[in-house]
C-alpha cells in the first residue's frame, strides 16, 4: 500500500480537552473536506460536549505552516461544524505571526508545553563525574531528618450540583457527597469521586493526568472524559446504567467497570 493509501487510513485530526472547556484541534495532515466531515460526525454524535465548544488549533504537526487563506478555511470549517475557532497554539515565530495577522491569541497552555518538550530535546547530557581519591574512614554522620511535602487535600462539595452548574477543582481531586443533575459539570485536575448520581457530565484529568479515574455510585452519565478521551450516554453499556460504577484510561481507550 502507497504512503498516501496509509494516509486516508488515519483520521486527519485528533482532538482532546486541556484547559477546561477548551478543545486543542492537533492537525495532523492538511485536508479541509475531511476534517469539516469528522468534526460534524463529532457534534452530531456528543453535541454536550462539542457543540459550540471553544477550540485551540494546533498546526504544529504539519510539514510545513498553511498560508493565511488556508488557515481562514480551516477556521470557517469549524465555525461550520457546530465550534468556536478562538486561536492558534504555539508553534514557531511563523505561526505567531499568522496568529497576529488574523487577529487571534496564542494559548499559552499549550505554548508552555511545546516549550517544555523543546528543553527536554536541547538540553545537553551531563559532563561525566571526575573520579575522586577515596576519602578517609570517619565517624558516621547523624542522620539530619527530612522533611515531607503534605498531600494534597481534595476539594470537598457537600450540595446538589444543579444543572448548568460548573465544579471545577483545580490541581486536585473532587469529592461530591451528593448528586450531579442533567446539564451540570464537574471537573477536576485530578480523580473525581461522587457519592451520589451522576447525571450530568464528569470531566477528570483536565490538565492531562492520564491517572485519574472517576468513581460514582449510581451511573447515568451525560458524558465521563478522562484526559481528554470521553464517552457519552448513547456509548455506554446499558447494564452499567444506575450502577455503581467506576471509570479509568488504559492504553488510551476510556474503560468502565461496575464496582
Amino acid at each position: 500500500m502507497s504512503a498516501p493509501q496509509l494516509a486516508q487510513l488515519e483520521t486527519v485530526a485528533e482532538i482532546k480537552f486541556g484547559q477546561v472547556g477548551i478543545a486543542n484541534l492537533k492537525l495532523k495532515r492538511l485536508d479541509a473536506d475531511g476534517l469539516t466531515a469528522e468534526l460534524r460526525d463529532k457534534v452530531e454524535n456528543a453535541a454536550k460536549l462539542f457543540l459550540r465548544a471553544p477550540v485551540v488549533l494546533d498546526l504544529s504537526h504539519l510539514p510545513t505552516l498553511p498560508d493565511l487563506e488556508a488557515v481562514r478555511d480551516l477556521f470557517a470549517r469549524i465555525h461550520a461544524a457546530g465550534m468556536l475557532p478562538v486561536g492558534l497554539s504555539y508553534g514557531t515565530s511563523d505561526n505567531d505571526a499568522l496568529a497576529q495577522t488574523l487577529g487571534v491569541p496564542v494559548f499559552a497552555k499549550f505554548r508552555a508545553a511545546y516549550e517544555r518538550a523543546t528543553a527536554a530535546i536541547e538540553a545537553p547530557a551531563p559532563a561525566p563525574e571526575t573520579p575522586r581519591p577515596p576519602a578517609r574512614e570517619t565517624a558516621p554522620a547523624t542522620p539530619t531528618p527530612v522533611a515531607t511535602s503534605t498531600a494534597t487535600i481534595g476539594m470537598l462539595h457537600d450540595k446538589p450540583v444543579r444543572s448548568g452548574q460548573q465544579i471545577y477543582a483545580r490541581g486536585r481531586d473532587l469529592v461530591l457527597t451528593t448528586l450531579v443533575g442533567n446539564g451540570a459539570e464537574v471537573i477536576a485536575d485530578g480523580s473525581i469521586h461522587i457519592y451520589g448520581a451522576l447525571r450530568g457530565r464528569a470531566l477528570a484529568g483536565a490538565q492531562g493526568d492520564e491517572s485519574a479515574r472517576i468513581y460514582c455510585q449510581e451511573f447515568h452519565a451525560e458524558l465521563v472524559s478522562i484526559a481528554g478521551q470521553y464517552r457519552v450516554f448513547e456509548d455506554i453499556p446499558a447494564e452499567l446504567r444506575g450502577q455503581p460504577v467506576q471509570a479509568w484510561l488504559e492504553g488510551g481507550r476510556l474503560l468502565l467497570k461496575k464496582l
